[in-house]
C-alpha cells in the first residue's frame, strides 16, 4: 500500500460511520423525546400553511445561502483568491462538516480546516494565518454582540420562560453559564490577540513552560505546535493593512447575522400575524444559545441545541410546536452539512490525498 493510500485511510478513519451518525442519533433522539412530551403532532396539525409561510421559509433558506456565501467571500479574500469558487465551496462545506461532528469545546473543525487548505495548494504558513484569523474574527463577533444584545434586550427578556421554572434555578443556571462561557471566550480571544499582534514568541514560551509542569506534560507537544502556529499567523498578519481587515469583518458579521436570522424566519412562518416586535429578542436569544452550546461536549451541540431551543424560544411559538420547529431549524442549518460532507469527502480524498481525478478508480501501482 502506498504512502498516499495509508494517509488517505488514516484520514478517513477520523470520519468513521460512528462519528458521523452519533450527532444525528443524539439530535433525533432528543427531538423525538421532546415531541413525545409536548404533543407536537396535534400542534402541527393545527398549523395553517399559506403563502406567508412559504415566503418566510424561502427567506430561511436564503439566510442559509447568505451565511455560506459570506463564509466563501471571507475565505477567498483572506487567501488572496488562491481558490476558485468551486474549491472555496468545497473547503467551506468540509469545514462545516468537520464542525458538525466535533464538539465546539475542542475547537470544532479548526485543525481540519488548516489541513484542507494546505491540501488545496495554499502553503502551510498562509493556511495557518487564514484559519487562525477567521477564528479570531468569529471571536470578535461574539465579544461585541453578546453584551450588546444583553444590554439592549435585558436579562428578564433573554431568560424569560425559565426563571420561574423549578424555583428559578433553571434560568439562573443558564444566565451564569452564559457569562462564564462568554468570559472564557473573551479571555481566550484576548490571549490570541496578544499572540497575533504583540508578542507571539513570549506566548509560545509561556505555553510550553506551563505545559512542562508535572501533570500537564502530555499536552506539551501540542502547545509547541500551537505556539508555532501563532508565530506563523502573526508573521502573516504583520504586513496586512485595513484593506485586509474590513472585508473580513464585514463578511464575518454578515455570516453570523444570516445564521441567526434563520430561526426568526422559521418562527414567522409558523406564527402568522405575530409582527416584528419580538425579532430582536429572538435574535438575541440565539446569540446566548450559541455561546452556551460552545461549552457542550456533544458533536455540534447535538441534542443540547434542540433542548435549549425549546426552552429559550418556546414562548414565541404555538403551544407544543417548539420541538418540531427545533428539528426544522436543525434540518435546515445543521444536517445538510453532514450530508454534503459525506458526498464531498471521498471525492476530496481522491483528489487531494490520492491525487486522482474525481470519480476515477485507482489503478494498481506495481512500481512502489
Amino acid at each position: 500500500m502506498s504512502t498516499a493510500e495509508q494517509e488517505a485511510r488514516k484520514f478517513l478513519r477520523s470520519f468513521s460511520t460512528g462519528k458521523v451518525l452519533l450527532p444525528v442519533a443524539i439530535g433525533l433522539g432528543i427531538t423525538a423525546l421532546l415531541v413525545w412530551r409536548s404533543s407536537s403532532g396535534k400542534a402541527l396539525a393545527d398549523v395553517t400553511w399559506s403563502w406567508y409561510s412559504t415566503w418566510w421559509m424561502f427567506l430561511a433558506f436564503l439566510s442559509l445561502v447568505v451565511r455560506d456565501w459570506m463564509y466563501m467571500l471571507r475565505i477567498r479574500h483572506l487567501s488572496d483568491k488562491q481558490l476558485n469558487w468551486w474549491r472555496t465551496f468545497v473547503v467551506i462545506m468540509l469545514w462545516e462538516f468537520a464542525s458538525a461532528i466535533a464538539p465546539g469545546i475542542i475547537g470544532g473543525g479548526f485543525f481540519f480546516a488548516i489541513f484542507i487548505l494546505t491540501r488545496e495548494g495554499i502553503n502551510a504558513g498562509k493556511s495557518i494565518t487564514v484559519i487562525t484569523f477567521t477564528s479570531f474574527l468569529d471571536g470578535i463577533f461574539i465579544a461585541v454582540m453578546a453584551p450588546l444584545v444583553y444590554f439592549l434586550v435585558g436579562r428578564e427578556a433573554l431568560f424569560s420562560g425559565m426563571d420561574t421554572a423549578a424555583g428559578g434555578w433553571w434560568g439562573t443556571g443558564f444566565f451564569v453559564t452564559f457569562w462564564v462561557v462568554y468570559f472564557i471566550i473573551l479571555v481566550y480571544k484576548l490571549f490570541v490577540a496578544y499572540a497575533l499582534f504583540v508578542n507571539p514568541a513570549f506566548v509560545k514560551r509561556a505555553l510550553v513552560g506551563i505545559f512542562s509542569l508535572k501533570g500537564l506534560r502530555r499536552w506539551r507537544r501540542g502547545m509547541v505546535t500551537t505556539g508555532d502556529q501563532l508565530i506563523t499567523a502573526a508573521a502573516g498578519l504583520k504586513q496586512r493593512g485595513w484593506d485586509y481587515w474590513w472585508p473580513a469583518l464585514l463578511t464575518t458579521f454578515g455570516s453570523w447575522t444570516a445564521r441567526y436570522s434563520i430561526v426568526n424566519c422559521i418562527v414567522h412562518a409558523f406564527t402568522q400575524g405575530a409582527g416584528f416586535h419580538n425579532d430582536l429578542t429572538i435574535y438575541a436569544k440565539q446569540v446566548i444559545m450559541g455561546i452556551i452550546v460552545l461549552l457542550m461536549p456533544t458533536p455540534g451541540g447535538s441534542g443540547i441545541a434542540e433542548f435549549i431551543f425549546t426552552d429559550f424560544l418556546g414562548m414565541y411559538i404555538a403551544s407544543g410546536l417548539a420541538p418540531t420547529l427545533a428539528f426544522l431549524w436543525r434540518l435546515i442549518s445543521y444536517y445538510p452539512y453532514i450530508a454534503i460532507g459525506l458526498i464531498l469527502l471521498p471525492r476530496w480524498v481522491r483528489r487531494n490525498l490520492l491525487h486522482l481525478p474525481d470519480g476515477t478508480p485507482k489503478a494498481t501501482d506495481h512500481t512502489r
